[in-house]
């Protein structure tokens, strides 16, 4: 079995699909009782094994299921996020933050943190939780929320599993728009990227670095997207395109359809995600991206930028004024290998750790 890494690979003693929250704690407590790691699984979209185990594989993707009731959703934790808009957006709501990709679950973003486009606000999807439903350790199934059971409701958000279960979770909801602005600003490199994140004030924002056209360096650009209409775009943006609140959620699809076509989808993925401290992440990101050539990065490999806020999450170890630096490598044919790839990662947690920073811990960073 692999994940979507596809670095790492274990074969599980059995796999357990169950359907509700009882038939988890059965799995838990049979684990236990034969002295096996239980590992749950939603979607796998981890990149370096952390989803995978040589015990019980507990796939949670049939226990799924939302519900929506005035300002906020039970979901069950195989949901993924684009199950939760389906059921929210006919209702005008969403959740405070989504994940870039939709097609990840609701407990398996939890429990890793969950950033996404509006996290320099909102902080993470983590932090955005009322109340979850988890299986501890020893099968018993239990609720836990900011006043009941703080200590385990800190524990399991962020906490990859080790600290339960989580079977179903509680989350807020927010006005959803209708439609967005997304506009584009280019920036001149890591410093300005950071700036204008820093200075623009956007619902959702985010920043990429593309192989200049060239071939000879980096392109850096910022997306800043504004909901709701009659929106100015903001200083220094050169592009907008308008969209239906749902399309701009789901804009990865057509992407990931066409690395699915191309083979991109299936190859490894060795990720680097870290947290830097904001006055020290521009030269972490200069430093790595004069040691990257586009045939380190791979054919559909990306680096995002993105300034966040994180909250109370105290299993997600961040830096003071983090800035998320991801480096997602594709090892496409023809460009550096996965192990290459692996070793370079490496070299940029050793650089994230000599400024105080941290890494995401679902990222293929050999630690």
């Amino acid at each position: 079995m692999r994940d979507f890494g596809g670095i790492v690979e274990r074969s599980p003693v059995r796999v357990v699909r169950p359907r509700s929250a009882g038939e988890v704690a059965r799995a838990v407590r049979e684990a236990a009782a034969q002295g096996l790691d239980a590992v749950p699984r939603g979607l796998g979209h981890s990149t370096y094994g952390q989803s995978l185990t040589a015990g019980v594989s507990i796939d949670l993707r049939e226990l799924t299921g939302v519900e929506v009731g005035g300002r906020h959703a039970v979901a069950a934790a195989g949901t993924s996020w684009r199950e939760v808009l389906a059921a929210t957006l006919p209702h005008g709501l969403v959740p405070p933050v989504l994940t870039d990709y939709l097609d990840v679950t609701v407990g398996g973003t939890i429990s890793a943190g969950g950033v996404g486009g509006t996290s320099h606000v909102r902080g993470t999807q983590a932090e955005n939780v009322l109340a979850l439903d988890v299986v501890v350790d020893g099968g018993e199934p239990v609720v836990c929320s900011p006043a009941v059971r703080p200590g385990l409701f800190d524990a399991v958000r962020a906490g990859l599993g080790r600290h339960g279960v989580i079977t179903r979770a509680t989350l807020p909801l927010v006005r959803a728009p209708e439609r967005v602005l997304c506009c584009t600003i280019p920036c001149r490199d890591a410093a300005d990227v950071l700036r204008v994140q820093r200075e623009v004030r956007a619902d959702d924002m985010s920043a990429q670095i593309k192989p200049s056209d060239d071939g000879g360096g980096w392109t850096y650009e910022v997306k800043a997207v504004l909901h709701g209409d009659g929106a100015q775009p903001p200083p220094g943006t050169t592009d907008t395109e308008e969209l239906p609140y749902f399309d701009f959620c789901d804009r990865m699809r057509p992407d990931v359809e066409e690395l699915i076509r191309l083979g991109e989808w299936a190859r490894p993925h060795p990720w680097a995600m870290v947290f830097l401290p904001a006055p020290r992440a521009a030269a972490v990101i200069k430093a790595t991206l004069a040691d990257m050539t586009p045939a380190d990065l791979g054919r559909s490999g990306v680096i995002l930028v993105k300034s966040l806020r994180v909250g109370h999450v105290p299993m997600l170890a961040v830096p003071d004024d983090p800035v998320l630096f991801s480096v997602l490598r594709t090892a496409s044919p023809g460009c550096a290998s996965a192990a290459e790839m692996l070793a370079a990662n490496g070299t940029l947690l050793d650089r994230t750790r000599a400024v105080g920073g941290t890494r995401y811990a679902v990222d293929s960073v050999p630690a």
